[in-house]
């Protein structure tokens, strides 16, 4: 190929005829272009293990030729810039090859002069990166060693550069340096004649890490480095001890000064700068704090206790000494430094943390930014705060001072909730204060309706560690405002902005009923005596049985309205899964009510609702009379939906199976009701697996293999697939052969699992049958593939993966 593109000169004896002398600058360019794409498409052809290492090999074998040429043109002074970078590319895609980084190192140093060049300096890095990222480059360790002075020597250009504001090349040298240090960390660290080096090369990353001003405006450098510090950590630690104790020894003072860079990185501009930022810049400084957050965390493993007394001190000197005139940026840094370490770590041992409590308070919130951070720091210690709850006396009024503040909305909510949730064994003598707050904020409406549902869910903690005889006073005066808007909602006729506030009030009841669990108990106490659920009704069911009139009232109205059955059904739904057992007296009412609702206008959330009954209920013999009616409703009213057609209706289709599938695990006398058409719900089952919507198909199999295992026990069942297995073989085989999605497969071959193990013998039969149509289900598969597919379906009773 490289004879082939020397230019040819005009009329030689070798050439006669042979046009004027052509262009050896495009000839180079083509020849570049060729032995570039060699490689990638070696990578991108699909090729056979065995010849795939044959080609590589040849291919491999060719570097020696090319690398020379390479060389020669990057060094030549005639090669114009254009040819440069070709040959920059060339040496990338070939390294792609496994070319090792021994056979390439000259031309690797060539690529650290061509950085020089302003024109070549993206490439370069480009090319610089790829080679030395290869895993097979530790191999090649005096390689390595002998490119740490060419990338230490990067460091003044570095500097220049990032007084100058020059973004690119000071990404392009972070990328080099972090490429070095992160993938080799381990191998660089082993060298220990090199230590100051290797020291060396990890400063200068940190250079990186703190690089001026602010991401993403003013620099995007910083964020690359950050995984650094993790993979250089992870290699420390995982010396054994006596070694690493010498490592520690050089790079623990590097980690505090890390620490120190990542505050400082962390913290927000000016007010004034912060509000011209876009949105989008907001948001990738957000997530630019979640990654420092993170790597703040990993480095406590590193530096321990020490880490908080570090920022104990200097927190303590912001605040306490009258020399110290900080920003709040400065306060507010050294809080999110505390918060990222508390969120995930347990801080319970640490003595610095009563100190922080006391300290908190005296904070000087000038702005939202810092106060949403206080906010948080009180949210990460809550479980702190409930080891300690004598603290909480002057903690918590800041946060209920920050509930009145809309702009605080989110923090000061999720920081209550998590206190009403770990405390709320501690929270009784401020539990006035609380809803005396929480309910004027409610009225108010200061917060988003988001909001609001995470506070009724903080409330619902709250309530539940009460007093027995105390809880149904308070929480009827915490909903009654709410009641009352209902009420009067319920008398309008119905129009979009009162669908919206009804859809608002039931969401806050099922948030509260969420959370509100009076039976649930401290951790490690053990219920002594049940008597006291059984003497003083559930609260949650007391305001149930008060509101189910209204709720019927709404219901009769928006009918029609699926968001709003939705919100209906979701009140029933959270206060079931909360009080399990003690929903009893609510089943009879509720039962009547869903079956009245589904008669009249089918809807999936009713279905579910029915779902959560049976899951609970379906052992209790008192309530087993209600649900058993119910049942029959739902079943014959959605039976004649699939009658006229259930295309429409996927939803309630994918209920419908989940609901009897739950009914086959729980309950299954309830199928041997002679209301309930078994092979009507057999057929309905076959057409939901057709439909092309996948939670549907999914809900199908499921009903299928719960089906199938109850047909030993049930004659009723055993006939009907006797009767039709073989249609649901057929279907199925349909499915798994192109007319479902290949995400399927898994639940269809569930169901042909269970067929083989309940009737191997009728299987076979069925198999043999529908398989016996020629171009069924595939035309792509000859009658061979069929039969070897089916024998090996019939030989595994056992394993469904296989």
């Amino acid at each position: 190929m490289v004879r082939a593109f020397q230019p040819q000169k005009p009329d030689s004896e070798d050439n006669p005829g042979a046009k004027p002398y052509q262009d050896p600058h495009a000839h180079c360019l083509a020849l570049l272009e060729l032995l570039t794409v060699l490689p990638e498409e070696f990578q991108s052809s699909r090729l056979a293990q065995a010849r795939r290492a044959q080609l590589r090999e040849a291919l491999a074998g060719e570097w020696a030729v090319v690398c020379g040429m390479l060389r020669q043109l990057l060094q030549s002074q005639d090669s114009s810039v254009q040819v440069k970078e070709k040959v920059l590319r060339c040496l990338s895609s070939w390294v792609g090859l496994n070319v090792s980084l021994g056979e390439t190192q000259e031309l690797v140093q060539d690529c650290f002069t061509a950085l020089s060049d302003p024109e070549l300096f993206d490439t370069s890095v480009e090319t610089i990166v790829t080679a030395i990222s290869q895993p097979d480059c530790q191999r090649f360790i005096n390689v390595l060693l002998s490119l740490m002075p060419l990338v230490l020597g990067l460091y003044d250009q570095l500097k220049t550069a990032s007084q100058d504001g020059n973004m690119e090349t000071t990404h392009g040298i972070c990328r080099i340096a972090v490429a070095l240090g992160e993938t080799h960390s381990r191998v660089l660290l082993e060298q220990l004649d090199h230590w100051q080096e290797y020291l060396a090369l990890v400063n200068m990353i940190l250079f990186c890490t703190g690089i001026p001003g602010h991401y993403p405006v003013n620099e995007t450098t910083s964020s690359l480095t950050l995984t650094f510090w993790y993979t250089l950590q992870d290699d420390i630690l995982s010396f054994e001890e006596d070694k690493q104790a010498v490592y520690l020894q050089v790079y623990k003072p590097v980690y505090f000064q890390l620490v120190d860079v990542l505050l400082l990185k962390s913290q927000y501009p000016t007010q004034e700068e912060y509000t011209s930022w876009s949105s989008d810049d907001k948001e990738q400084f957000r997530i630019y704090r979640v990654d420092i957050s993170d790597t703040l965390m990993y480095v406590y493993e590193m530096l321990g206790a020490e880490l908080l007394s570090n920022l104990y001190d200097r927190l303590g000197r912001l605040l306490m000494d009258p020399q110290e005139s900080a920003a709040w940026q400065d306060t507010e840094a050294l809080l999110f430094g505390f918060q990222s370490i508390a969120e995930t770590i347990d801080v319970n041992y640490s003595d610095v943390i009563p100190g922080l409590i006391g300290l908190i308070p005296r904070i000087n919130i000038s702005n939202v930014m810092l106060a949403d951070t206080v906010m948080y720091t009180i949210g990460s210690l809550a479980e702190w705060l409930a080891d300690h709850p004598v603290m909480l006396g002057g903690i918590l009024p800041m946060v209920l001072r920050g509930l009145v503040k809309p702009e605080l909305s989110v923090s000061s909510i999720s920081t209550l909730k998590r206190i009403c949730r770990e405390c709320r064994q501690d929270l009784a003598p401020y539990a006035q204060d609380i809803l005396t707050v929480s309910q004027d904020v409610l009225v108010k409406e200061i917060h988003e309706s988001s909001q609001c549902m995470w506070l009724m869910q903080a409330l619902g903690f709250l309530l539940s560690a009460l007093p027995a005889e105390e809880v149904l006073g308070r929480l009827h005066s915490l909903i009654t405002p709410h009641i009352q808007q209902l009420d009067s909602l319920a008398l309008q006729e119905p129009n979009p902005a009162n669908k919206q506030s009804i859809i608002y009030i039931l969401g806050m009841l099922s948030s509260l009923f969420t959370t509100l669990d009076v039976n649930r108990h401290p951790d490690g106490l053990e219920e002594e005596d049940a008597s006291p659920s059984q003497t003083i009704q559930n609260p949650i069911v007391v305001v149930l049985q008060q509101v189910l009139p209204l709720i019927q009232n709404i219901v009769s109205k928006w009918l029609h309205d699926l968001e709003v059955v939705e919100a209906v059904c979701g009140v029933f739904d959270k206060s079931v899964r909360t009080l399990l057992h003690d929903f009893g007296p609510m089943v009879a009412q509720l039962s009547e009510m869903l079956g009245q609702i589904y008669r009249t206008y089918p809807q999936a959330p009713a279905l579910d609702l029915t779902r959560q009954m049976v899951h609970i209920f379906a052992g209790e013999g008192q309530y087993i009379s209600d649900i058993r009616s119910l049942v029959e409703v739902l079943t014959s009213t959605t039976l004649s939906v699939f009658q006229q057609g259930p295309r429409e209706h996927p939803d309630i289709a994918e209920s419908f199976m989940y609901l009897h599938a739950q009914i086959l695990k729980r309950s299954p006398d309830l199928h041997l009701s002679a209301e309930l058409d078994v092979k009507a719900l057999f057929y309905s089952g076959i057409l939901s697996i057709k439909f092309p919507e996948t939670p549907t198909v999914k809900a199908a199999c499921l009903f299928f293999t719960e089906f199938l295992s109850r047909c030993k026990d049930m004659p009723s069942l055993c006939d009907v697939l006797q009767r039709d297995g073989k249609l649901l073989t057929e279907t199925v085989l349909q499915g798994v052969g192109g007319g479902s999605s290949r995400s399927l497969v898994e639940h269809f071959s569930e169901i042909l699992l269970s067929l083989n193990r309940q009737c191997p013998a009728l299987l076979s039969q069925w198999l043999a049958e529908t398989l016996q149509t020629p171009g069924f289900p595939s035309a792509h598969v000859t009658a061979e593939q069929k039969y070897s597919f089916s024998q090996q379906i019939l030989r595994e009773q056992t394993n469904k993966r296989r």
